[in-house]
């Protein structure tokens, strides 16, 4: 049995703020006003300032001497760093997966894959949380994962970069409507060759996909368009 600490007030608060953030409630550049905020959500500043710390080290805000906190931008070099690394962890996540498991023992994965396919088949595409729920069953199937394989700090890792890559992924969706299918396309890749034993192939599936959507929001970057 594994002990899951309550999440703090200031962290309750951060997964709020960075939420908008993702979502684009709140734009590139906007200033949080923490007693607003504070106001808004009827908490302290201190458990405000708390949560912008954190949504600090997600670079999901930039913090100023006297200016405060405002919502990072999203540039070339920060999605670049972003990918570099998700993608290779990712690929870690699923190496770890198929050397502890192989076959009918998968089958709760493609329970969860085949979770998210209904998701993505019954969402309308124009809908406004269409990207929220296929990115909170996809993120499911990576928890389904974490089980798996066992390993805290993996774990701790990748849900750590969560943040930022929703936002890209959100990025994405707004501009290319036909990212809903794709993602639904790439967890059935990666589920077959998981099933299939077939590292390689889990392997390329992940790296084809990450690559695709990083060229995706480079692309909209590249158009000038404020991220």
């Amino acid at each position: 049995m594994r002990f899951q600490a309550p999440e703090s007030l200031s962290e309750q608060i951060a997964q709020h703020i960075g939420q908008r953030i993702i979502t684009g409630d709140l734009r590139p550049g906007e200033r949080i006003q923490e007693l607003k905020v504070a106001g808004e959500l009827d908490v302290s500043r201190g458990s405000v300032r708390e949560s912008l710390l954190i949504l600090e080290r997600r670079h999901l805000v930039e913090i100023f001497p006297r200016r405060g906190a405002v919502v990072s931008r999203l540039t070339p070099e920060l999605v670049n760093s972003l990918y570099d690394i998700y993608i290779d962890l990712l690929c870690m996540l699923g190496r770890k997966v198929l050397e502890r498991w192989s076959g009918a023992q998968l089958s709760g994965l493609m329970g969860q894959v085949r979770e998210l396919q209904v998701v993505i088949d019954a969402l309308n595409s124009s809908g406004s949380d269409a990207a929220e729920q296929v990115m909170d069953a996809g993120f499911g199937v990576m928890r389904y994962a974490y089980g798996l394989v066992e390993n805290p700090f993996l774990e701790e890792t990748l849900e750590n970069f969560r943040p930022a890559i929703s936002r890209t992924y959100f990025v994405a969706l707004e501009n290319f409507r036909d990212e809903l299918e794709e993602t639904g396309r790439f967890f059935r890749l990666l589920a077959d060759a998981a099933v299939r034993g077939d590292s390689p192939g889990l392997e390329k599936a992940i790296c084809e996909f990450g690559e695709h959507q990083r060229r995706q929001v480079l692309s909209i970057l590249g158009e000038g368009v404020s991220a």
